[in-house]
């Protein structure tokens, strides 16, 4: 399912131009300085229309998140959200997450949040999943030492699949859950999230520990493909 495009575009991203950093290659090393109150630095990978992006940012004044999102008609109206609520803690970038060692210092953040991102069911398709030891050793560099990742799909072979690749570079996982809400809703969701929870659909997450991981001899091509958005974006 494509997202319908959004009408006069241009001139709603352009009213958010506060909270859109265009140029983000930029702000390396420099992301502290949009929000100096902040003591933490967070990036969500695919925002999708930015209800978990702007509760998150609003429940968290002290962390300054940086929602990346590659699709215009989705990132808009999580712009318009996060100006509607006036938030000073939440920007947003167009970019592939493949890119994230061009746009952030190496340390520089404190911890990333991926929800429901592409399975890529394929096997021959397994190193273009966000999980991938290829994509997880540039997220190893950007974040500092024992910085988190916050993961969640409701897919279950891809959460077996990043359980695997995150034993296999020695990242300690905790709150590994198969069945987030089996009680209840638990903490923030994306829409797409709550679609799936009312359907009764299983909702897997685990927070993992990262340290840095020197760049690998192999060569991860299919991790700079550019075709790595999660699949909340046309539902979220």
């Amino acid at each position: 399912m494509r997202m319908r495009k959004k009408p006069n575009l241009v001139p709603r991203m352009e009213r958010c131009s506060g909270w859109w950093i265009r140029e983000p290659e930029t702000m390396k090393g420099k992301w502290r300085e949009l929000a100096p109150q902040c003591t933490r630095i967070w990036v969500e990978v695919g925002c999708g229309k930015g209800r978990f992006t702007v509760e998150t940012a609003a429940a968290n004044p002290d962390m300054l998140l940086i929602a990346m999102e590659r699709v215009p008609d989705a990132m808009v109206v999580a712009m318009e959200k996060a100006r509607e609520m006036d938030l000073k803690n939440v920007f947003f970038v167009d970019i592939d997450v493949a890119r994230i060692e061009e746009c952030f210092a190496p340390g520089e953040l404190d911890g990333m949040y991926i929800n429901f991102c592409d399975p890529w069911p394929r096997k021959k398709n397994a190193k273009r999943r966000l999980t991938h030891r290829g994509f997880l050793e540039k997220y190893s560099r950007v974040l500092r030492e024992g910085g988190k990742i916050h993961f969640k799909t409701d897919n279950e072979p891809l959460f077996g699949f990043s359980l695997e690749e995150f034993q296999a570079l020695s990242f300690p996982t905790e709150q590994v859950t198969w069945n987030l809400h089996e009680h209840g809703p638990v903490g923030i969701m994306t829409d797409y999230e709550e679609k799936f929870y009312q359907l009764g659909t299983p909702i897997h997450r685990c927070e993992v520990t990262l340290h840095p991981i020197a760049p690998s001899e192999k060569a991860y091509d299919s991790a700079g493909s550019g075709e790595n958005s999660p699949k909340q974006t046309p539902e979220a």
